[in-house]
């Protein structure tokens, strides 16, 4: 009986909770349905509300099973645009977008509660230009409500937000910093309704790269951690409180603030990883490591300390402050079980940057040692500053590099020689101060080997024996001996010797014998420069003073010794390409090196030399040394563009502009032409011959002439060539002041020069003369005009002075628009293709204005008479009297003015005056 009422009672409760669940089943499936118009018309209205940024969907959908229990609105193939200036690029687009509705709020309330959202295969794509712009400013800042305003049909009121297997970007132009995270797993909750609320959270990431300035710190890495984040979204902060992340088996913790600003940043962040294992910390590092740990037996700890802090605003030029502490203890390295492994591995080094700026640099390395066996390398250095540092550095070494490289597993390198070293550095390091710290030591190498995967053979027998000593801390007081310093490469020695005092006057005494392959020496240490076959060969002894060779104390010095060069590349910052010293034997006798069938090749271009060179030593080791000489130079072929420098400009924004979408990209860079730069540092002379030059499509025929080079400046005398057919005799002095500027004086005679030739094969001349398309004729010019050249070679306009005399010797002008326009206010045809013969027209030019001194012609029994100005830019002012026929007693005074291109001819002599241009850079 008993058994019946349990069996009673049992199906009793079975069937009342089988329908309980039918009918939660049932609305399950009939609420989505009832509210779902409601539901996706009140999400619109909200996304429209709170969003600046085109929205786009393909379906949605209202179900309790998407993300069962929750009740959710999902929108498939979702994108949202970015904010200006990207508002026509895709911010956030994901397979699936869920909106979590609160079920009290949909059933009993007057508004729905938004309070999860789920994303899916998402990609969240952050974007900030170089301005500092972003395109995360999607959501609409509520205003403060007033007392009695009532509340949207629809609210925000997030608890929850989970992504999952997405793709974030984060990609900042004006930081130089870009992040990826693929396989980028979320999940967080807390009252995001709140201003400011706390985030619990949890994060795993498959792959993390971290790019800065174009280098990877981070790629490939795994993240998995758990974060407790506080939001202020009333000012868009972020305060970090705990962080708990393995990067890899790296545990790092991570705290701060982050607060984003209207042009940047303000960050206060800590990086922190107490008593990490040094074989941990390399797993954190990018995959060529990984594949190095993999062979390596890692032991020690690790204490590692990163801290930035400050505002970031790219167009303040404002930055945090960096800084770094990093600590290894008791480390140990073994690669591929060496026989004698790195113990003993000590590490103690800060680093910090204020405002990232590299000039306020503070480095401070207290200690870097390690054993090998019963060798040891022991440093410290300490530095302050950048282009001119202050060094403190003291160096201690007993060690077998052989071993040191198999412990380490050194890649793609084979070393081996005895390092030993006792030097000790203190003081300032700065060129132009000519400070150089206080010094004293040794550092010598015995029986040195190098030997790379770029090259077959080994250079070996490397030895070193070299002491530095200064006590002034200047660079006068710099001692270096070298005795000796050697190496053989391919079965060829070669050593030096060398005893060098005083580097402000250098008091030198140097041997060098041997031959330096250099292709092969540089295909040891690199891939690149593998075309370069050259070499030298030295057998030389120099010994002298600086200041001897500079003042020609020449008994003074003992300079003797040959030196040969064959195929060598020489590449210098005063010209855009590389000069190819073919073949060349130097021969040095005290001051003077001569030299006989120097070849070379510049571009395009072939140089024949031969002659001498005068303080040479001088002039190599030192900036302020002047090279002098006198020699010959012929060439079958000069190219002078060739020897334009090249300036490279980038558009930089140095202040906030106005957002608009068109200037959201970078502006790229923008190689320009510059002039001719000629070092200043050489007082030279020479005679040269040319059969061909081409310049700016002008090409000239067997030019010669002599040409002087001194102060950066070059002066050519009584410079002859041919060009197309006419002799031309010239004089020019020229000097390039700034890749931008240069000045020039020109005196050019030519005779006998045909229009109409200079017009077909010229292309200076038809940029210039336009109007001379279809004249013929005959024509000699002499004239001498100066002023500055800019960048691309050519006058500006403003600046030229000058005058000479264009002699007309039997002239066609034909469909000149001067004389048509003449020909038609006067009624006379005859005048519209004149014929000049004999004469002669004397102009002057200043401030861009071509002066025309009066001059008379014969033509058809007319006799025109021309005299007036006009600007270099076609603007015209010409006063013109036309003789009629027979004699010209009664003529027709006339003024043209207008342009070159629109001349407007009236009767009158009135005319109107063109505008001078100053010149500004005078």
């Amino acid at each position: 009986m008993a058994a019946t009422n349990y069996k009673s009672v049992f199906f009793k409760i079975l069937k009342y909770s089988g329908g309980t669940f039918a009918v939660l089943l049932a609305l399950m499936f009939i609420t989505p349905l009832v509210f779902a118009d409601k539901i996706r018309e009140q999400v619109k209205k909200t996304a429209n509300q709170n969003l600046n940024g085109e929205l786009n969907y393909n379906e949605a959908n209202v179900s309790f099973f998407s993300h069962f229990p929750s009740l959710t609105l999902s929108l498939t193939e979702l994108s949202l645009n970015g904010s200006a200036p990207f508002q026509n690029e895709k911010f956030i687009t994901a397979d699936e977008v869920a909106f979590g509705i609160n079920l009290s709020s949909l059933v009993f309330g007057k508004t729905i509660k938004i309070d999860q959202i789920f994303l899916s295969n998402s990609l969240i794509n952050v974007k900030v230009n170089e301005k500092g712009e972003a395109n995360y400013n999607v959501y609409i800042a509520k205003k403060e409500k007033a007392p009695k305003e009532e509340e949207s049909d629809t609210g925000l009121k997030l608890e929850e937000i989970e992504v999952k297997n997405s793709k974030l970007v984060y990609d900042d132009q004006s930081a130089k910093f870009h992040v990826d995270a693929f396989g980028f797993n979320y999940f967080g909750n807390g009252n995001l309704s709140e201003a400011i609320f706390a985030l619990h959270s949890k994060l795993k990431i498959e792959k993390l790269n971290v790019i800065y300035e174009k280098e990877p710190y981070l790629m490939n890495k795994k993240v998995d951690g758990e974060l407790i984040t506080k939001i202020n979204t009333n000012s868009l902060s972020f305060v970090f409180e705990q962080n708990d992340l393995f990067i890899n088996k790296l545990l790092v913790d991570f705290t701060g603030k982050f607060d984003f600003l209207k042009d940047g940043y303000n960050m206060d962040f800590k990086v922190k990883s107490d008593k990490s294992k040094l074989n941990d910390l390399f797993t954190a590092f990018p995959p060529k490591y990984i594949t190095w740990l993999k062979d390596t037996e890692l032991k020690g700890n690790v204490d590692l300390l990163l801290t930035l802090k400050g505002k970031y605003i790219a167009s303040q030029n404002l930055g945090p402050d960096l800084n770094l502490d990093f600590k290894v203890k008791d480390g140990f390295v073994n690669y591929k079980k060496s026989a004698f492994p790195v113990s003993n591995l000590n590490v103690d080094i800060s680093t910090k940057v204020p405002s990232l700026n590299p000039e306020l640099l503070q480095l401070d390395a207290r200690n870097v040692s390690l054993n090998i066996d019963k060798n040891f390398l022991k440093t410290k250095l300490r530095m302050s500053g950048l282009s001119a540092p202050d060094i403190d550095l003291v160096l201690n070494s007993n060690i077998d590099l052989e071993k040191l490289n198999q412990a380490l597993g050194i890649p793609n390198v084979e070393l081996k020689g005895m390092l030993v070293s006792d030097l000790k550095a203190k003081g300032k390091f700065d060129q132009k101060q000519r400070f150089f710290p206080n010094a004293g030591g040794t550092l010598n190498l015995k029986n040195g080997f190098v030997k790379t995967q770029y090259y077959p053979n080994p250079i070996t027998d490397i030895n070193i024996v070299s002491k530095v000593n200064n006590t002034k801390g200047t660079y006068d007081g710099i001692s270096v001996v070298l005795e000796p310093a050697g190496f053989s490469f391919e079965g060829e020695p070669f050593w030096v010797k060398a005893n060098l005092k005083n580097f402000d006057d250098l008091n030198y005494d140097i041997k060098a014998k041997g031959t330096l392959n250099i292709s092969k020496i540089y295909k040891v240490f690199s891939q690149k420069g593998l075309d370069v076959d050259g070499f030298v060969k030295a057998d030389l002894e120099l010994k002298g003073t600086q200041s001897d060779a500079e003042k020609g104390n020449y008994a003074k010095l003992h300079n003797k010794g040959t030196l040969e060069l064959r195929n060598i590349n020489v590449a210098t910052e005063y010209l855009p390409k590389s000069l190819l010293i073919k073949e060349g034997v130097f021969r040095f006798n005290q001051d003077k090196m001569s030299f006989s069938t120097f070849l070379a090749s510049y571009g395009e271009s072939d140089f024949k030399l031969n002659g001498y060179l005068q303080n040479v030593f001088n002039f190599v080791s030192s900036k302020n040394g002047i090279l002098r000489g006198s020699f010959t130079l012929n060439s079958k072929y000069i190219n002078v563009d060739e020897f334009m420098s090249s300036t490279l400009t980038t558009a930089v924004a140095t202040t906030p502009a106005p957002t608009v979408a068109s200037e959201s990209k970078s502006q790229p860079s923008v190689q320009e032409t510059g002039v001719i730069l000629v070092p200043s540092n050489l007082d030279l002379q020479f005679y040269a011959t040319a059969h061909k030059i081409n310049y700016q499509g002008l090409v000239l025929q067997d030019g010669k002439g002599a040409v002087k080079m001194k102060n950066g400046k070059i002066v050519m005398q009584n410079t002859g060539f041919n060009l197309i057919g006419c002799k031309v005799n010239m004089n020019a002095a020229y000097q390039g002041m700034t890749p931008k500027k240069a000045v020039f004086e020109y005196q050019i005679k030519a005779a006998d020069f045909d229009i109409n030739r200079a017009y077909k094969e010229v292309k200076m001349f038809r940029e210039m003369a336009s109007a001379a398309e279809n004249a013929q004729g005959i024509v000699s010019l002499d004239y001498k005009i100066k002023g500055r050249l800019n960048q691309q070679m050519m006058p500006v306009y403003p600046s030229l002075i000058g005058g000479g005399t264009l002699s007309i010797k039997d002239v066609k002008v034909k469909g000149m628009k001067m004389f048509n326009a003449v020909s038609k206010t006067t009624d006379h045809q005859e005048i519209k293709n004149p014929e000049l013969s004999k004469v002669d027209i004397k102009t002057t030019v200043k401030n861009n204005i071509i002066t025309i001194e009066r001059f008379k012609f014969k033509f058809a029994g007319f006799r025109p008479r021309i005299e007036g100005t006009s600007s270099l830019d076609g603007k015209l002012n010409i006063k013109m009297r036309l003789g009629l026929p027979p004699l010209g007693i009664f003529g027709i005074p006339l003024t043209v003015t207008g342009t070159t291109d629109k001349p407007k001819v009236k009767m009158g002599s009135k005319g109107q005056d063109i505008e001078e241009t100053q010149d500004k850079e005078e």
